[in-house]
């Protein structure tokens, strides 16, 4: 059975079952589903609770096997707490843990196990331990907080402290200034609610009273960045671009990123010209997730010339951040990277307005 993070409070109010699979890339929210599930356990007899951290080939698989198979021998409920932070149990690991979810079914009012994960790739979702994981019990899924959806997640944040923003236009640029600041960092978030739940009584928030109390914790990777370049977000991209640089990221590592998807959107291009479907000129490109979606609306509108433009200027600027000069660029790394950040989102408004484009230089 599988979740949504926000189902997991009204799934527990219908009683608590003896297996649950939390895995994610989103600390925070596993970390409050996980505090959920022990209060849960907590309430339902569990008297005792046993973690057990899988670090490396030197786990003693044996040993958590044993445990499981000596439970029913305790008149104590009690919570097993399986932690494996590398999402890689193992061949040894992969066999124990499939041993397991079937000892779990038969001794279900003896333990409640809770296993923790990371993000999980496509080969360990598909793998033999993971499906008896999710046959076996309820898999919760930990998804990151998109930037889109983060105003409502801050609204709904303020809302459990009896705190709201003013209603209309005013309330909603409160709450996209809000997700400026503290985008890609969900623990920052949660603690700036927090602190505003300190320094002001419930009701109404005023615009000043949030900027006045809210830091800028923003922290950006370079794989959004590119999401807002291809979404044509200027703004937001300048402002991740500025963030990247001031955390200290090699300009190096963001260009690669920014190149990535120009010859991602040109090899689409090719396939889509010698007679592939999108979805599989998609795949063949490892176009996959939130990417996937933004290239589906763009990359079938570009013309040729426009992408070899794009090429040509992502060369260019590759060669600026190596410290190469070029009389049309500037000279400093970061200033390149914006002019080609620029290009490809004013390619991606012309785009929005225009159909094809044929990119001008």
């Amino acid at each position: 059975m599988q979740l949504r993070a926000e189902q997991l409070s009204s799934h527990l109010a219908k009683g608590i079952r003896s297996l649950y699979t939390v895995w994610g890339d989103e600390p925070l929210l596993a970390q409050e589903a996980l505090d959920a599930l022990r209060a849960a356990a907590c309430a339902a007899g569990c008297t005792e609770r046993q973690v057990h951290q899988v670090s490396g080939a030197r786990f003693d698989w044996s040993s958590l096997l044993g445990e499981a198979r000596a439970m029913s021998l305790f008149s104590e409920r009690q919570l097993i707490e399986i932690r494996i932070p590398s999402g890689k149990p193992g061949t040894e690991g992969s066999a124990a843990l499939q041993t397991y979810c079937e000892r779990v079914a038969r001794d279900a009012d003896a333990m409640i196990t809770l296993v923790a994960l990371p993000r999980l790739d496509r080969s360990q979702q598909g793998s033999a331990w993971f499906g008896a994981l999710d046959r076996a019990g309820v898999t919760i899924r930990i998804d990151t907080i998109e930037r889109l959806a983060l105003p409502r997640w801050i609204g709904e944040r303020l809302a459990r402290n009896g705190q709201r923003v003013e209603d209309g236009a005013a309330g909603q640029q409160t709450l996209a200034f809000f997700a400026d600041r503290i985008e890609g960092n969900l623990l920052a978030a949660h603690q700036e609610v927090e602190k505003l739940a300190l320094l002001y009584p419930s009701g109404e928030l005023s615009f000043e009273q949030v900027e006045a109390a809210v830091l800028n914790v923003a922290r950006y990777d370079v794989f959004k960045l590119g999401e807002a370049v291809l979404a044509g977000q200027a703004a937001r991209a300048l402002r991740m671009l500025d963030g990247l640089q001031a955390e200290g990221v090699a300009p190096v590592l963001v260009h690669w990123a920014m190149a990535e998807d120009i010859r991602a959107l040109q090899r689409v291009d090719d396939a889509l010209r010698a007679g592939q479907p999108l979805p599989m000129a998609l795949r063949a490109a490892r176009v996959w997730g939130p990417r996937e979606r933004l290239f589906e609306r763009v990359a079938v509108r570009y013309s040729r010339d426009a992408l070899a433009a794009l090429v040509e200027a992502a060369s260019v600027c590759d060669g600026v951040v190596k410290g190469l000069s070029h009389r049309d660029w500037p000279a400093d790394p970061w200033r390149a990277l914006g002019k080609l950040l620029l290009l490809e989102v004013s390619a991606a408004d012309r785009l929005r307005g225009a159909g094809r484009l044929a990119l001008m230089s």
